[in-house]
């Protein structure tokens, strides 16, 4: 029996809780219903709510519509597209920048800070203006208060950029429960979860980015395989198409440039939108400009737009070409193929997707929706609302076991979606050893002492053989639940080990926050510690190895000056030992090395004369 113990990491409370699609270009709340999720729609009944906010003059914040207007009416108070700069600093984010008429604070190197007229916000606190808007919404919606979300993050964000989701939550009001990766959600929201095993592509062309994600599905549980896009790829690259073509066209016809007046271009750029939406359902339609008592008018066919559109959705094929290679996959190996983002409604890029994973793509729900929706059903599985679906989980801190030097080897990772299993193969360091302690340990710190001890035991009867030789699996499991299981084998034998550990429980979200802040804090500190360890560690594999050369009769092969030379070198790597200098001990630890490459090389030819003592040819 391989299982060793489990933690308990405690149930969810039940409440109301909401789904927030917290979206690049538009963003979006919902609410399970008796059966099924819906989106919120705002006060102006729009369900979307486009991801810009506008600090206007009065000290009045406009989020939404009213901000989108404001764009040309007041660009320097107003932010669009911040979700590109959510967890990143400058020097992450020089490139994006250049490409937004956003002023950035001089000096705010580590925490972006953006000048709103007279006013400065880090891309968290816009983000929460965002959130703000949208519980209101659904407060305005459900007549009672809403203090817990679900928010959805995209597969690739790492864990800056999570965290920096969570903080605007917070800002918001908001307690966020729980962030899901955006194609777990759209899975979520067909129900795809109900499946025992399959694997889904799902492929979002959003408004200014395309991202698609491959998940494997297993009894319930998804697993991200592959990520791959462009953040600078989507709908808005058609609109820009069509409205350069307008614009040309309308420059020809009136003798006009309109391309320097902001609401000419706004005005037509919504008649090439509406244009491009009505493509999807007809064979041809009009971009049609009243403008200052003038008329433009030009027909386009659904063939055309096809044309004018294809290098586009080609561009969007290679990144999933790329992504099916990283999760060693071929089109066949595809059982499902989800659409998320407006963009996908068009006929020619449903067909492109239909073609590449040669499986017709899920397109029953509103494209503009799946995520904010697959999030609702999240939230209603957390509220106890929705009893027979997977229940998905973060680890609130890192788990994994103690190494040589007392150094932390992190198996499962903070933020990992649970259920999540990983595992990973230690060795023996002694020769003979045939015990084995593992020590499991909660944590960011990068040594055991620093981090807080959940199980400690002893991995026995190991056949004793030479140091490195013994294969040791470790392998931890969190499930559906939040039990985490270990276990710990010996590859070559089979061998495990089993002991009875009391059950330790979570931490408070205060204690973690504790433990976060504190390695953040230390985070030089302890790597330059770590750093000593490994160091140490290294030194005394070859100190040993030293001195079980000294016991060869190689060691008296070697003339007097070569082993006062390697006597000298080890006194060198000792006085460095006791150091917190790592390079230097690193450095006499090289020099160790080549002096006693030809003791090395005299222990290789002995062993080789021993094993062909007496043997024929």
């Amino acid at each position: 029996m391989d299982q060793l113990f489990q933690i308990d990491f405690g149930a969810p409370q039940r409440s109301l809780v909401v789904g927030i699609d917290l979206g690049t270009t538009n963003s979006l709340v919902a609410i399970m219903d008796l059966t099924s999720p819906r989106v919120i729609p705002g006060e102006d009944g729009d369900k979307l709510v486009p991801s810009v906010v506008s600090a206007a003059a009065s000290g009045e914040f406009l989020v939404g519509n009213a901000a989108r207007r404001a764009l040309i009416t007041d660009p320097q108070r107003t932010v669009y597209s911040v979700k590109r700069l959510m967890g990143r600093g400058v020097g992450d984010v020089a490139g994006e920048l250049k490409l937004f008429p956003f002023r950035v604070k001089e000096g705010s190197e580590s925490v972006i800070q953006l000048e709103l007229g007279e006013r400065t916000f880090t891309p968290p606190e816009v983000s929460a203006l965002i959130l703000r808007q949208l519980k209101k919404n659904a407060e305005a919606d459900l007549g009672r208060r809403v203090t817990q979300a679900v928010i959805t993050v995209p597969a690739y964000f790492n864990d800056s950029q999570r965290q920096a989701t969570k903080d605007a939550g917070r800002i918001a009001g908001l307690e966020v429960l729980r962030l899901v990766n955006e194609p777990t959600a759209a899975a979520l929201a067909y129900g795809l979860d109900k499946r025992k095993d399959g694997v889904v592509a799902v492929y979002d062309l959003g408004g200014g980015t395309f991202d698609i994600s491959i998940l494997r599905l297993h009894d319930g549980i998804f697993e991200v395989l592959a990520t791959n896009g462009d953040t600078h790829l989507g709908g808005d690259d058609i609109d820009n198409l069509l409205l350069r073509i307008a614009l040309e066209d309308v420059a020809t016809e009136w003798g006009e440039d309109l391309s320097a007046s902001g609401e000419a271009v706004q005005t037509l750029r919504r008649a090439v939108i509406e244009a491009k939406e009505r493509l999807s359902f007809v064979p041809f339609t009009r971009i049609e400009l009243d403008y200052r008592g003038r008329q433009y008018r030009r027909e386009l066919t659904r063939e055309q737009f096809n044309q004018l559109i294809q290098p586009i959705v080609d561009r969007t094929l290679a990144p999933c070409r790329g992504c099916m290679a990283d999760a060693g996959l071929k089109p066949e190996g595809i059982d499902e193929v989800v659409l998320v983002g407006g963009s996908t409604r068009i006929p020619l890029v449903r067909a492109a997707v239909e073609k590449l994973f040669r499986a017709k793509p899920h397109t029953e729900l509103n494209p503009d929706e799946v995520v904010a929706l697959g999030a609702a059903v999240q939230a209603a599985i957390l509220s106890g609302e929705v009893q027979d679906k997977l229940l998905l989980d973060v680890t609130p801190l890192s788990l994994g076991i103690e190494t040589m030097g007392g150094v932390v080897s992190k198996i499962i990772h903070r933020n990992s979606t649970i259920p999540a299993s990983a595992n990973e193969i230690f060795t023996t360091a002694v020769d003979g050893q045939r015990n084995v302690l593992i020590h499991v340990v909660q944590g960011e710190r990068e040594l055991a002492r620093d981090c807080r001890s959940l199980a400690r035991f002893d991995l026995k009867d190991l056949d004793p053989l030479a140091a490195g030789m013994t294969r040791i699996e470790v392998r931890f499991l969190i499930d559906a639940n939040g039990i985490l299981n270990v276990t710990a084998r010996d590859t070559r034998t089979g061998k495990g080990q089993s002991v009875d550990v009391k059950p330790s429980y979570g931490l408070t979200d205060e204690q973690v926050e504790a433990m976060i802040e504190e390695s953040i804090e230390r985070a030089e500190e302890d790597f330059a510690a770590r750093q000593v360890r490994e160091a140490q560690v290294e030194a005394d594999t070859i100190l040993a190895a030293v001195d079980k050369g000294k016991q060869n009769e190689a060691w008296f092969d070697l003339s007097e000056a070569e082993r006062r030379e390697i006597d000298t070198q080890v006194n060198r790597v000792l006085l460095a030992y006791h150091s917190d200098d790592h390079l230097l001990l690193r450095a006499e630890i090289d020099q160790l090395n080549t002096v006693t490459m030809k003791l090395a090389e005299n222990m290789m030819n002995t062993a080789v004369r021993s094993a062909l003592k007496g043997t024929k040819i």
